[in-house]
């Protein structure tokens, strides 16, 4: 997932703002108890999302994939007064943890927690939004993306996660997985969308930012 230097990596991390001290519980906490606690965002990608949902101020984001709640705290650092953060996720054994730490953040009020299938979650959910993060299962990008096009207002911003998928898309040696599949050929539909103006970035396991023309 890491495709830096170990030292540059931490080089980076420290010349970029600190987490809260909330975030860093929860950071911590993740890893203790949480299977697979590299789903979580960390530090330098949690910045990175702190920083567009600042420059951005929605009013309303759309995440999809809550995990243990990381990401969607960090982004909620952005939110225009009065705004509203939605969040699914499909593993209701997270969700204490979950809304344990956006109480200790006083964001109660800010967020909407769904626990359920994403598919079947985001048709009932009206938009428009400001800022989509996707971060769930990879086989269903594609159709996340479709489901939250036209719930994205124009000029708004979409962003998907884990894009590089520990470089796999580029393995041209090894016999592909249905994940690396999805995921290469969600990147050429973005790439050949029309209607979008994108960046892919390698920072971490891959962000692919798009906005919405």
């Amino acid at each position: 997932m890491d495709f830096l230097p170990p030292s540059i990596n931490s080089y980076s991390e420290s010349h970029t703002s600190p987490e809260s001290e909330i975030l860093k519980e929860l950071n911590r906490e993740t890893h203790a108890k949480v299977l697979m606690p590299r789903m979580l965002s960390g530090h330098l990608q949690g910045r990175m999302l702190s920083m567009i949902s600042r420059m951005i101020s929605p009013k309303t984001i759309l995440e999809i994939g809550t995990y243990t709640g990381y990401s969607a705290l960090c982004m909620a650092e952005g939110l225009a007064q009065g705004g509203l953060l939605h969040t699914i996720d499909i593993n209701d054994e997270l969700t204490p943890m979950v809304k344990k730490y956006v109480e200790k953040s006083g964001l109660t009020d800010s967020f909407v927690i769904h626990t359920g299938n994403a598919l079947d979650i985001i048709p009932t959910l009206a938009g428009p939004f400001d800022l989509v993060f996707i971060d769930a299962d990879k086989v269903n990008y594609s159709r996340y993306f479709n489901l939250c096009f036209d719930k994205v207002r124009s000029g708004g911003f979409i962003i998907a996660d884990n894009v590089l998928w520990s470089g796999k898309v580029i393995d041209d040696g090894s016999k592909k997985d249905v994940d690396t599949k999805a995921l290469m050929e969600f990147n050429d539909k973005v790439h050949a969308h029309k209607g979008l103006e994108h960046i892919l970035l390698p920072l971490r396991d891959g962000l692919l930012i798009m906005q919405k023309k």
